[in-house]
C-alpha cells in the first residue's frame, strides 16, 4: 500500500499549508522571490504564493462607438481573409495577387458586419469596453516547515549579480 503525497488529486483543491516566508505588496515580488529560491537549487515544489483579499478589478478603457465597431470588425476580419487567401495560394497558382486581395476585402466586410450586428446587440447592455483583473491585496510566499530555516538563510545572501 502506497502513502499518499501531498502532490494527488486533492492537494490541488486545498489551500497550502506552511510557515510564512514574506508578504509582498504584488505578485512579481513574490515570484521574484520564488524565481531566486529556485536558482539557489532550493526545491520550489515546497512553495507556495498565496494570494489574500482577493478583489475584481474592472478597469474601463474607452467608450464604444458605431465607427470603432466597425474599424475593429474590419481589420480582423481583414486579417482572417489574409489568412484565408494564403491558404487559397497553396491550391491556386494563378492570380495570386486577385485571391489575397479578394479574400482581404470579403474578410474585412464579413467581419465588419458581425462586429457591428455584435455591437447592436450589446450596446443595449453596456456601451464601454473594459478588462477584468482579479487582484489580491497581498501575497504570502508559504514554504513546508522543515525547509523554512533553509529557506530565510537562502534570502539572507546577497542576490548573485545576474
Amino acid at each position: 500500500m502506497s502513502t499518499p503525497t501531498p502532490f494527488g488529486r486533492n492537494a490541488e483543491q486545498r489551500v497550502p499549508r506552511g510557515d510564512v516566508l514574506g508578504t509582498y505588496e504584488t505578485y512579481a515580488e513574490a515570484q521574484a522571490v520564488v524565481d531566486r529560491l529556485a536558482k539557489a537549487d532550493f526545491t520550489v515544489a515546497d512553495l507556495s504564493i498565496i494570494g489574500n483579499d482577493l478583489k475584481t478589478v474592472e478597469r474601463v478603457t474607452r467608450k464604444l462607438s458605431w465607427n470603432r465597431a466597425a474599424l475593429e470588425g474590419a481589420l480582423s476580419g481583414a486579417w482572417f481573409g489574409l489568412f484565408l487567401g494564403l491558404l487559397l495560394t497553396f491550391f491556386q497558382t494563378d492570380n495570386i495577387g486577385v485571391i489575397f486581395v479578394a479574400a482581404l476585402l470579403i474578410g474585412a466586410v464579413f467581419g465588419m458586419f458581425f462586429r457591428l450586428v455584435t455591437y447592436a446587440i450589446s450596446r443595449r447592455n453596456r456601451d464601454f469596453d473594459s478588462r477584468t483583473q482579479v487582484l489580491a491585496s497581498n501575497y504570502q510566499v508559504l514554504v513546508a516547515g522543515e525547509h523554512l530555516a533553509k529557506a530565510q538563510d537562502v534570502l539572507s545572501r546577497p542576490a548573485p549579480p545576474e
